[in-house]
């Protein structure tokens, strides 16, 4: 029997390569999936309710935190509540630090970790009522310090990180859970942007350093995500739990 019957999701970045996979397997365990990411997007509607047969699109820019936070509370108020909150949104430049403006830099920093916090905070209003919740963010395993050119992305990943331990003390007194999900190397198509035909010197640089000789899959951290939504992970809290296999 699915897991999360009855339980309303928000997932931001749905149209990315995580985010596809998180949208189809909450769906698949029962609940009601409202996929998150920027208005206007090509073909949607289309693609998220492919993943999810009843799920719905909700066009949002985490760049504009006052408007995103009015139209997460009003979302919120409308579907009775979010039960389950994932930040998977993350926004990405790969260059050396001196290259990034301070504009750049606060940009990441803004979409990646910022926007989190404000989506905790409106969603948790609902949580905290029910005396039940569930907010999931994506860190990252680049927080080990092996990549270069990803300075602004690494430090909004070390913020997300900070999130879910002062958030998870916070709002544990109302039996909301907050965690972390450290993905390792996904394979994405992200890593064909940013490495081009230096993907297959990328691909077996992973695999050295991995315990595990395959690379990561998308489903592997929506399967992760999927638990720490569910009962069996209720007294997991405050958690960054690293699905990368083994570095």
């Amino acid at each position: 029997m699915p897991s999360l019957n009855g339980k309303t999701v928000l997932i931001t970045g749905a149209l990315g390569t995580i985010g596809r996979s998180l949208v189809e397997r909450y769906g698949q365990e029962g609940a009601r999936v409202i996929a998150s990411d920027l208005p206007g997007a090509e073909n949607a509607d289309e693609t998220v309710r492919g993943l999810a047969q009843e799920a719905r699109y909700f066009g949002a820019d985490l760049n504009q935190l006052s408007d995103l936070e009015s139209a997460i509370t009003k979302l919120a108020d409308d579907v009775g509540g979010i039960d389950i909150l994932v930040n998977n949104a993350a926004f990405v430049v790969n260059k050396p630090h001196e290259e990034f403006s301070i504009e750049e830099y606060e940009e990441e920093v803004r979409v990646n970790s910022t926007a989190a916090f404000v989506l905790a905070r409106a969603c948790s209003k609902h949580m905290k009522q029910k005396m039940y919740g569930k907010i999931i963010n994506l860190t990252s395993l680049t927080l080990n310090g092996n990549w270069e050119g990803f300075v602004p992305y690494v430090a909004s990943k070390g913020a997300m990180f900070g999130l879910v331990k002062s958030m998870a003390r916070e709002l544990g007194k109302y039996n909301i859970t907050v965690n972390g999900i450290s993905p390792g190397a996904v394979v994405s198509d992200a890593e064909w942007r940013h490495f081009g035909e230096k993907r297959e010197a990328y691909h077996q640089w992973i695999l050295e350093r991995q315990s595990i000789k395959r690379r990561i899959e998308p489903v592997d951290i929506a399967n992760l995500a999927v638990f720490l939504s569910s009962p069996q992970a209720d007294l997991i809290s405050g958690q960054d739990v690293h699905c990368d296999g083994g570095w």
